[in-house]
């Protein structure tokens, strides 16, 4: 894969990446998860599996790999693969986030997997957890689902102690976002500023077929020079042969009709649709074995065009439609 800087940073990027958080703990919501561990969630194979899936990723050209606190061992299972693989920092461009405490314990039913706390205390503690194992390969450092309602954007003296990281270590800084909102919260992190320099140098959204009520601001973002990342981009499994929900059966048709004329699956025809937009940097793959990854990367392959954008304008749902729906995936 070709390799592009991320926004109007000197961060090169390949245009799919790699996300973890399918890789790093037992329990999540994307559909079919528990049928892709195939009973081996146990630490020891959970970390033999990530490894395995990033040296596929290595293998493919994959140069941007995504992690986060709450990931379970995520951050762990990537640093033993850099040290084992004698991955230099330059070699491969490495995110993480801070904002939420993974509290599974490595159970996959548990009451809460994950809990928010966009505190000033939880970021400077999580920020010497993630520089403990990832060290100079960590590239950039972001907020983990920043909403206007967590108060994370107007929290003056946590702002200001990202702008000095981020001063202090060289470190490009950026934010994921959640929610029916993602544009409104784009467009206040956009506005922060110390010393005039914007604090943010990438996003990274949801934005698929389904929900695509960030395009536009995203688009302006990267016109304005942020890196611009993007996530689910299969909606947790909805925009794969996976979903069997009958009412997502008219859906399903279209999708798989497109797919069959572009000769790719419908995970590549999905995620192709994000690789036609000029305006993304990094699609994330979120493969949680290495036969998903194989498959997504056949959208590197596939040749876009104006009947696949008109037939799939259709799929599009209200982000209060698909917010709420995403809510009622189970953790398997």
């Amino acid at each position: 894969m070709k390799l592009n800087p991320l926004g109007n940073t000197d961060c090169l990027v390949s245009p799919i990446g790699l996300g973890l958080a399918a890789l790093g703990r037992p329990g999540y919501i994307n559909l079919g998860h528990g049928d892709d561990l195939a009973g081996q969630a146990d630490v020891q194979s959970m970390e033999a599996n990530a490894h395995a899936v990033l040296d596929a990723a290595w293998e493919k050209g994959i140069r941007y790999v995504d992690a986060a606190r709450s990931y379970g061992k995520a951050e762990l299972f990537l640093s033993s693969w850099l040290k084992s693989r004698n991955i230099e920092g330059a070699e491969m461009a490495v995110g993480s986030k801070w904002g939420y405490r993974y509290t599974a314990d490595w159970k996959v039913h548990a009451a809460h997997h994950e809990i928010k706390e966009h505190t000033h205390d939880h970021l400077i503690s999580q920020w010497e957890e993630s520089r403990e194992l990832l060290a100079d390969h960590l590239d950039l450092y972001q907020i983990h689902s920043a909403t206007l309602e967590s108060g994370v954007l107007s929290n003056e003296k946590l702002l200001a102690h990202l702008f000095k990281i981020k001063q202090t270590h060289g470190i490009l800084m950026g934010l994921s976002l959640t929610g029916p909102d993602q544009a409104k919260t784009l467009m206040k992190a956009r506005e922060l500023r110390f010393d005039g320099l914007p604090l943010f140098d990438a996003v990274q959204a949801t934005c698929n077929l389904l929900d695509r009520s960030a395009e536009t601001a995203l688009s302006e973002a990267s016109d304005a020079g942020m890196g611009v990342i993007i996530k689910e981009a299969l909606a947790n499994g909805r925009l794969t042969e996976r979903n069997t929900n009958p009412s997502f059966t008219n859906q399903a048709a279209i999708l798989s009709t497109q797919a069959h004329r572009l000769s790719c699956g419908v995970d590549a025809l999905s995620i192709a649709w994000l690789l036609s937009k000029p305006w993304v940097d990094v699609v994330l793959s979120g493969a949680a074995c290495t036969q998903h990854l194989s498959s997504n990367l056949q959208a590197l392959d596939v040749a876009w065009d104006p009947e696949a954008d008109e037939a799939l304008a259709g799929l599009v749902e209200s982000p209060e439609a698909y917010w709420g729906f995403r809510k009622t995936l189970a953790w398997n």
